[in-house]
């Protein structure tokens, strides 16, 4: 017999996940506008690991008892809380900033959205920004059975997950040379949107909900940030234990 078909679905957000998409398999988390754009790109730029949250209160209590080199971040309604290091925009984490320290991290959505999956086999963060190395992982793996998760913003379905979830998928079809296995519409429906939008994915960012928030707090550089497609070759494991994530060992 041959080698087993990679085995694909895509949950648009936390409250539709059933302990079947998340029991044995391979998870990736989806919060492209912004959380796991930038863990992604603290995780590239050196952070020793990020550990995520899923209130502000709680990462500002971890942070505090903290002994070693630590950066505090995260947002309530987009921007940094008072008090706070840095908030949710990729590009703050910059190898100078966040190198060999610790990011406690905690966000509206992406975080939350960790913590409903941290029963998953294996859980990893994807993006656009780390769409191809995050197939790469999928397309080695041991585990076939992979759910691809979206965040969503505010309870309600983001377009921006769904293309993130689209572009992992079309770069594991052309990785399993067309032999994908996809478990229903929502992730034939990634695939076609993204492939719809590919050409201009930030024009794209700009027009969903998330990227609508964004705007109203002028953050428009962070809609850019996190919809440069495939720019970097990192993805973040977490540890179901710590809620730690740190650059994946299975790259």
């Amino acid at each position: 017999m041959g080698e087993r078909l990679i085995d694909v679905r895509t949950v648009l957000l936390p409250s539709l996940l059933k302990a079947g998409d998340v029991e044995n398999r391979v998870v990736v988390v989806f919060d492209v506008l912004r959380a796991t754009t930038t863990i992604s790109t603290a995780i590239a730029h050196q952070a020793r690991e990020v550990r995520v949250f899923d209130s502000l209160e709680a990462v500002q209590a971890a942070a505090t008892a903290y002994a070693g080199p630590r950066i505090l971040a995260g947002e309530h309604l987009c921007v940094a809380p008072s008090g706070f290091d840095l908030g949710n925009s990729p590009g703050d984490f910059s190898t100078a900033c966040v190198a060999e320290k610790t990011v406690f991290l905690a966000t509206t959505n992406g975080t939350r959205a960790l913590y409903a999956a941290r029963k998953a086999r294996i859980l990893l963060t994807g993006a656009l920004v780390n769409a191809y190395a995050t197939a790469i992982l999928l397309h080695h793996a041991e585990v076939k059975d992979v759910t691809l998760l979206c965040s969503g913003t505010g309870g309600e379905v983001s377009m921006e997950d769904l293309l993130g979830a689209g572009a992992v998928i079309d770069h594991l079809e052309k990785l399993q040379f067309g032999r994908l296995t996809l478990a229903e519409d929502v992730s034939r429906l990634a695939l076609t949107a993204f492939r719809q939008e590919s050409t201009d994915l930030r024009a794209a960012l700009e027009r969903s909900q998330g990227g609508i928030n964004l705007a109203r707090v002028q953050l428009y550089k962070d809609i850019h940030d996190c919809s440069r497609l495939d720019t970097l070759h990192a993805v973040a494991e977490c540890d179901p234990a710590t809620m730690a994530l740190t650059l994946s060992p299975r790259l």
